[in-house]
């Protein structure tokens, strides 16, 4: 993975565009508007992923960003903020964020860190026996939970797989419209998680 160029962002302008997130079905919804959101340190136990499984090439894929972006001294797991990186072949910004973790309070009375975005770079920092430093959201609408429980075993649940057979099932959805509960990061941020498929399959 070839950076030909990095953009430093702060904690403050992570921030402030994380309270112009909206939703995918309605962007103008800002979920997170009035929400308790600050930079967090935490250590994958105390994170609960929805997410039955990693994919080889992705968790191949996040490593190599993390090495690169090591290369110019910037830590994934501690981002102090966020980048803008520029990618050699590709034209468009790419805005790499820390992992977006929600408070959840479910049906039993538990309260779970359920983690919304960045579910291989969290699985990343787990192999590699590390805290990793998050986007910490409480004070969510009740009527615009995460889109997915958390898995009733947490990481024990979670599986390292390939390819994804038909049929399997990659969470357990709370509603039957479920994209409704979903956030845009793109309507607060650039590009965010792109580009899919521009990288070597490493894991193979």
């Amino acid at each position: 993975m070839d950076i030909e160029h990095i953009e430093r962002h702060s904690v403050e302008e992570l921030l402030a565009n994380m309270r112009k997130v909206g939703m995918l079905t309605n962007p103008s919804l800002r979920v997170y508007e009035n929400s308790t959101i600050e930079l967090a340190t935490m250590h994958t136990d105390e994170i609960a992923p929805a997410q039955r499984y990693v994919l080889v090439q992705e968790i191949m894929k996040v490593r190599e960003l993390r090495w690169a972006l090591a290369e110019h001294g910037v830590n994934l797991f501690k981002l102090d903020g966020y980048v803008t990186i520029r990618l050699k072949g590709y034209d468009d910004p790419i805005d790499v964020l820390p992992p977006v973790i929600e408070e959840s309070v479910e049906a039993d009375g538990s309260i779970v860190k359920i983690l919304n975005d960045g579910m291989h770079r969290v699985y990343l920092a787990r192999m590699e026996r590390s805290p990793i430093q998050v986007v910490y959201v409480r004070d969510v609408p009740k009527e615009y939970p995460y889109y997915a429980f958390p898995l009733v075993n947490g990481w024990n649940d979670v599986e390292i797989v390939q390819d994804l057979p038909e049929g399997y099932i990659k969470k357990w959805h709370r509603i039957k419209n479920y994209k409704t509960l979903y956030r845009d990061f793109n309507t607060g941020f650039q590009n965010v998680g792109g580009p899919r498929g521009h990288f070597t399959n490493a894991g193979k």
